[in-house]
C-alpha cells in the first residue's frame, strides 16, 4: 500500500512538472513587420498581415517559453501595392514556391529584469537559418474585461538579418539595404492548461 501511494505521489510531481501553458497572440493587438534602408536615404516599413503566433511554457512567469510563428509571405504590405507586387515576385520571396515563414526558438535566455535573448530557427524562401533576437517580456498579468479575467503577458521581438542570407533578391545595397530589422510585438492570452499526459 505504501509503495503504491508513492507510486502515485511520483506521479502527480510529474505531471505538474511537466504541466503546459499555452499563449495565443491577440491579433488585434499585435504585429510581425519589418524596417530596410532605401537608397541609403530612408527607412522603409513593412508588415505581414496574416500571421500565427503562439508561446508555450511550463514556468508560471514564463522564463522557458517556446516561441512559434508563422506568416503568410503573400500578406505582405508596405503600403505601395506595386513593390508588394514586385516583393511577392520571383526576384523576391516568390510567394508561389516559398508561400510562409517561420520561426520556432530553441532558446529563452533572461539577461536582466525583462529583457531575454531568443534564438531559434528562421526558415523564409526555403532557408533556414539560425537567428538570435532581442526580446522584452512583460508579465504576464490578469486583465479585467467584459468576457471576464484573462492572464495576458507583452512580448516585442526585435533584431537584424540580412536578407543575402536567405537568397531574397539581387537588388545592390545601395538601393535597398542588405540588413533587415526584424519587429514584432504583441499581446498573448493565456489559453486553457494542459499536461503532458493530454500532448
Amino acid at each position: 500500500m505504501k509503495t503504491t501511494l508513492l507510486s502515485i505521489a511520483a506521479l502527480l510531481t510529474v505531471s505538474a512538472t511537466y504541466a503546459q501553458t499555452t499563449w495565443n497572440a491577440d491579433k488585434a493587438h499585435s504585429r510581425v513587420g519589418f524596417t530596410v534602408t532605401h537608397l541609403l536615404l530612408s527607412e522603409v516599413d513593412g508588415n505581414f498581415k496574416t500571421f500565427d503566433a503562439k508561446m508555450t511554457a511550463n514556468k508560471p512567469d514564463l522564463s522557458d517559453a517556446v516561441i512559434d510563428l508563422t506568416a503568410d509571405v503573400s500578406s505582405i504590405n508596405t503600403e505601395n501595392d506595386r513593390r508588394d507586387g514586385d516583393l511577392k515576385s520571383d526576384k523576391y520571396f516568390d510567394v508561389a514556391k516559398f508561400p510562409t515563414l517561420t520561426f520556432k526558438s530553441t532558446s529563452f535566455q533572461k539577461v536582466e529584469g525583462k529583457k531575454y535573448k531568443v534564438m531559434g530557427n528562421l526558415t523564409m524562401h526555403g532557408i533556414t537559418k539560425p537567428i538570435t533576437l532581442d526580446a522584452v517580456l512583460t508579465g504576464p498579468v490578469v486583465m479585467e474585461n467584459p468576457r471576464g479575467k484573462q492572464e495576458k503577458a507583452g512580448l516585442k521581438i526585435n533584431g537584424t538579418i540580412k536578407r543575402s542570407d536567405f537568397a531574397i533578391g539581387t537588388i545592390p545595397v545601395a538601393v535597398v539595404s542588405d540588413e533587415v530589422e526584424l519587429k514584432a510585438n504583441g499581446e498573448f492570452v493565456k489559453q486553457e492548461a494542459t499536461t503532458a499526459e493530454k500532448k
